[in-house]
C-alpha cells in the first residue's frame, strides 16, 4: 500500500511539473532605450513568480519601430507614443493593448568631480553646453527622442552648427559612458539613462521651460505567440512597486 501511495504521489508531482513547463512561456520583449534599466529590474520577480521567462531586446525607439515594420518577432514592446502610435496604425501592435507605463524628461550629467555648471535657466544651459568642449548626446538618426529634440532645439537656437562640431553621436545606449572615459565633457540625454551609470553627476533636469518629456507606451504584438504571458507582464510594470522603481531611476508615473 505503502508503494503505491508513494508511486501515486510522484506521478501526481510529475503531473504538476509537467503542466507547470507546459504553461511556462518565453516571452519576447523589445524596449526603448530609457526603459531597460526598469525593465530588466522588473524581470527576476517576474520569472521567479510566474515561471516564464524574458528575452529582452533594446534599442532606440526609431530603430524598434523599424524592426517591427521589417516583421520582428516579439510579445510585447515598450516605445514612445509616437512609435507604437505608428506600428499601431500599420498593424502590428493590437489597439486596445496600448498602455501608457511611464514619462521620462532629459537630463544634463558631467564626470564625478568635475565641475558642476549651473543650468538652473534656459540661458544658462545654453552657455554650459557652448562652454563644454565636447557633448555625448543621442544619434537623432539612430531615432533616439531626446537626439531629436535636442538638435530641433540647438537649431532653433540658432547654434546647432557650434554644437555639431563638438558633439559626440551615439547610435543608442548610454551617453554617460562617454563621459566617464573621457571623450565627452558633458552628457545630455534621458535622466533615466544617466543615474544608471557609476562615475557621474546628474547636474538634474533641463529647464522646465525647455524640458521634452517622452511617453513610454506599452502594446501586445498583434501576432505575439504568448499575449496572456505578455499581459502578465505588462501588469507588472503597472504595479505599485515597479512604478517605485521607475520613479528611482529618474522616471515618472504616465
Amino acid at each position: 500500500m505503502r508503494r503505491i501511495t508513494r508511486a501515486l504521489a510522484l506521478a501526481t508531482l510529475a503531473t504538476a511539473l509537467c503542466a507547470t513547463a507546459a504553461m511556462a512561456a518565453d516571452i519576447r520583449v523589445l524596449t526603448a532605450g530609457a526603459l531597460k534599466p526598469v525593465v530588466q529590474a522588473a524581470i527576476p520577480d517576474f520569472e521567479r513568480q510566474t515561471g516564464h521567462r524574458v528575452i529582452l531586446e533594446n534599442g532606440t525607439a526609431g530603430a524598434l519601430a523599424r524592426r517591427i515594420q521589417e516583421g520582428a518577432v516579439f510579445d510585447l514592446a515598450v516605445l514612445t507614443q509616437s512609435t507604437i502610435a505608428e506600428v499601431i496604425r500599420t498593424g502590428q501592435i493590437a489597439a486596445a493593448s496600448s498602455t501608457p507605463v511611464s514619462r521620462v524628461g532629459i537630463g544634463f550629467a558631467v564626470k564625478q568631480g568635475a565641475p558642476v555648471p549651473d543650468i538652473s535657466s534656459t540661458e544658462k544651459f545654453r552657455q554650459a553646453l557652448l562652454d563644454a568642449r565636447s557633448i555625448a548626446h543621442i544619434d537623432p538618426a539612430a531615432g533616439g527622442s531626446s537626439g531629436i529634440y535636442l538638435v530641433k532645439l540647438f537649431e532653433q537656437w540658432g547654434i546647432a552648427e557650434r554644437i555639431k562640431a563638438k558633439a559626440i553621436l551615439v547610435p543608442g545606449g548610454l551617453t554617460a559612458e562617454r563621459v566617464v572615459s573621457g571623450e565627452a565633457d558633458v552628457a545630455v540625454q534621458q535622466m533615466s539613462e544617466l543615474v544608471v551609470v557609476p562615475g557621474v553627476k546628474v547636474v538634474g533636469p533641463l529647464p522646465a521651460e525647455i524640458q521634452n518629456y517622452t511617453l513610454y507606451v506599452a502594446g501586445i504584438s498583434s501576432r505575439a505567440a504568448q499575449p496572456a504571458a505578455a499581459q502578465q507582464l505588462l501588469t507588472l510594470l503597472q504595479s505599485p512597486g515597479v512604478q517605485a522603481t521607475f520613479e528611482a531611476r529618474g522616471m515618472l508615473a504616465p
